[in-house]
C-alpha cells in the first residue's frame, strides 16, 4: 500500500521503560528507521529487532542538525513511497523531536499518513530522578537552539539534547550570562534507566563533565534569591513599580512629568561628561540614571492610565524596523549618508498632515539655545537654504563679528541690539562647526571641562606654595595654565 510512516518513541532509558505496543511495532515492522542506533533500547533488542537502517551517518556528513534532519525527512519519504514503514526516535515522538516535526508539517501534502504511535517521554523520568513536580512551574528547551532571552529563571528549567562538551559548552557560556559562575546545575544522564547518573556541578564547570552524551539534559533549580536577576529588565520594572505603589517612596509618588524635566536634563548632562571623561564604570552609572528618568515616565503614565514602559518600547521598536527598511526589508542602500536620506523620508512620510508643519517644528524646543541653532540650521540645509561651501559662512562669521563691532562701539546703541549681534556671532559660528560635522554644545562642553582642569590645576599650584590666586600675578597664572596644557590636562 505504500505512503505510509509510524512514529514511535523509544523513550528516554532502557527496554524495561518500553511501552508493550513501542515494542510490538519495533520487532514485527517488515521496514525499520531509526533516527540513531545509539540507544539502549536498540543494543538491548538487538537480537529480536528485523533488519534496520539507522541515519547516523548523516550527522558525520553535515555540519548543521537542521540539514541532518531535513535529509532523514526527505529519506523516510522516498522509503516511504512503495511501503509502510515504522521510524522510530529517542525519546517520545511529540518531545523535542524536530524528524517529527518536519514529518507532520509536510507529510499530508506531499500525500503521506503520519500515523504518531507513541512512546515515553524522557521527561516523565526525568522529572522522578530530581524529585521535582512541573506544576511549580516547568521550562523545556533544546540545548542546541536555546536562546538567553527565552529563558525563565524562576521555573524549573529542563535543557534538552545536551549531546557532547561542545552542546554543554555553548549552554554554559548562554547561562553565564544571566547566573552566577557557580550556580549549582544538574547533568541528568540515562533519566529512569539502571544507568541512571545525576551529578550536581557549579555552572562553570559544566562542559568539563565527561560522561554528557546523547542521552544527558541539564537542570538548573529555580533562582531563590531575586538579587541573582537584578540584571534583567523584569526586576527594574518591579522596583520602579515598588517606589510608585502605595506603600513605596514618598519623594517618587509626589513626582510628575515636568516636575522630573530637571532630573532628565541633569542626567544626560551627567552622561555625556562621564563619556567625555573615557570612564566606563562612571557612563553605566550615568546610563543608568538616564534609564531611571524613562522608567519612572512611563510608570507615572501607566499609573494614570495612558501609557507603559510597553507603549515606549513597542513604539521606538516598530519606528527602527520602519526606518531601517534596508536591515529590515530588501531597501539597498550604498552608506551611511543614504541611510539618514532615507530616514528623514520616512519620517516625513509618517508625520504628513493635511495642514503641512514647518519643517523646524521637530526640532526640540527645550534643547539648549547652541544645540538647537545646530539642529534648526541642519534641518534648513536640507531642504537647500545653506551656503554652497565653507569660505561662504567664514564670510559670514566675519561680517557678523563687524556688525557687533560696529554696535559697540555706538554710544547710542542700546544694549538689546548689543545682545542679538553678538548671539548673530555665535548662531554664524555654529555654522561652521555643521561644516566640520562638530556639535557645539559637545564642543562648548569640552572646553568647559578642559577650562575647569587647568583652573584647577592653578589653585592646586597655589596651595602648594600657600598662597592664593588673589596673590598671584596673571603672569603666574598663567604660567601654571601652561604647565597644565603641557600635561595633557
Amino acid at each position: 500500500m505504500g505512503k505510509k510512516i509510524t512514529v514511535v518513541g523509544l523513550g528516554g532509558s532502557d527496554a524495561s521503560q518500553l511501552p508493550l505496543g513501542v515494542y510490538s511495532k519495533l520487532t514485527s515492522a517488515a521496514h525499520l528507521f531509526f533516527r540513531t542506533k545509539e540507544h539502549p533500547v536498540i543494543e538491548e533488542l538487538k537480537d529480536e529487532l528485523p533488519d534496520y537502517h539507522a541515519f547516523d551517518y548523516l550527522y558525520e556528513e553535515n555540519d548543521q542538525f537542521g540539514d541532518v534532519y531535513s535529509k532523514i525527512v526527505e529519506s523516510l519519504y522516498k522509503e516511504a513511497e512503495d511501503k509502510e514503514i515504522v521510524y522510530a526516535v529517542p525519546g517520545h515522538p511529540l518531545v523535542a523531536e524536530q524528524t517529527v516535526q518536519l514529518l507532520l508539517q509536510n507529510g499530508e501534502q506531499k500525500g503521506f499518513r503520519v500515523h504518531v504511535a507513541g512512546g515515553q517521554s524522557f521527561l516523565d523520568a526525568t522529572f522522578t530522578a530530581l524529585q521535582i513536580d512541573p506544576i511549580d512551574g516547568f521550562q523545556m528547551v533544546d540545548g542546541l537552539t536555546m536562546q538567553r532571552e527565552q529563558l525563565n529563571f524562576k521555573q524549573h528549567l529542563i535543557i534538552c539534547q545536551v549531546y557532547d562538551q561542545m552542546v554543554a559548552s555553548e549552554v554554559k557560556l548562554t547561562l553565564m550570562e544571566e547566573l552566577p559562575d557557580d550556580y549549582e546545575v544538574s547533568i541528568v544522564t540515562g533519566a529512569g534507566s539502571s544507568g541512571q547518573t545525576i551529578l550536581k556541578v557549579p555552572l562553570f564547570e559544566l562542559d568539563r563533565v565527561t560522561t554528557v552524551n546523547n542521552l544527558t539534559s541539564v537542570y538548573v533549580p529555580p533562582v531563590r534569591d531575586e538579587r541573582i536577576l537584578n540584571h534583567q529588565f523584569s526586576a527594574l520594572r518591579s522596583v520602579i513599580a515598588e517606589l510608585r505603589g502605595p506603600n513605596g517612596c514618598p519623594w517618587d509618588l509626589k513626582q510628575t512629568h515636568k516636575s522630573l524635566k530637571k532630573y532628565l536634563i541633569e542626567e544626560c548632562y551627567e552622561l555625556i561628561e562621564a563619556i567625555d571623561e573615557e570612564d566606563d564604570d562612571h557612563v553605566v552609572e550615568e546610563l543608568g540614571d538616564v534609564l531611571l528618568q524613562v522608567m519612572l515616565h512611563s510608570q507615572i503614565g501607566s499609573d494614570e492610565g495612558i501609557f507603559s514602559i510597553d507603549d515606549v518600547i513597542r513604539t521606538l521598536t516598530d519606528k527602527m524596523i520602519r526606518r531601517h527598511p534596508h536591515v529590515f526589508s530588501n531597501t539597498v542602500v550604498t552608506g551611511s549618508e543614504e541611510v539618514l536620506s532615507n530616514w528623514e523620508q520616512i519620517k516625513r512620510a509618517e508625520k504628513e498632515s493635511d495642514e503641512k508643519e514647518s519643517i523646524l517644528k521637530s526640532v526640540a524646543g527645550s534643547l539648549p539655545a547652541l544645540s538647537k541653532a545646530y539642529h534648526i540650521q541642519k534641518k534648513a540645509a536640507k531642504v537647500g537654504f545653506d551656503w554652497d561651501d565653507v569660505e561662504s559662512a567664514w564670510d559670514k562669521v566675519r561680517e557678523e563679528i563687524q556688525e557687533f563691532k560696529d554696535e559697540i562701539t555706538d554710544s547710542d546703541s542700546e544694549q538689546e541690539k548689543i545682545l542679538a549681534e553678538f548671539g548673530d556671532i555665535l548662531f554664524a559660528f555654529v555654522n561652521i562647526g555643521r561644516f566640520y560635522g562638530i556639535e557645539p554644545e559637545e564642543a562648548l562642553t569640552s572646553t568647559n571641562h578642559k577650562f575647569k582642569r587647568r583652573f584647577e590645576f592653578i589653585e592646586k599650584k597655589a596651595n602648594e606654595q600657600n598662597s592664593s590666586l588673589e596673590e598671584m600675578t596673571l603672569e603666574e597664572m598663567d604660567s601654571f595654565w601652561n604647565e597644565a596644557k603641557r600635561k595633557g590636562l
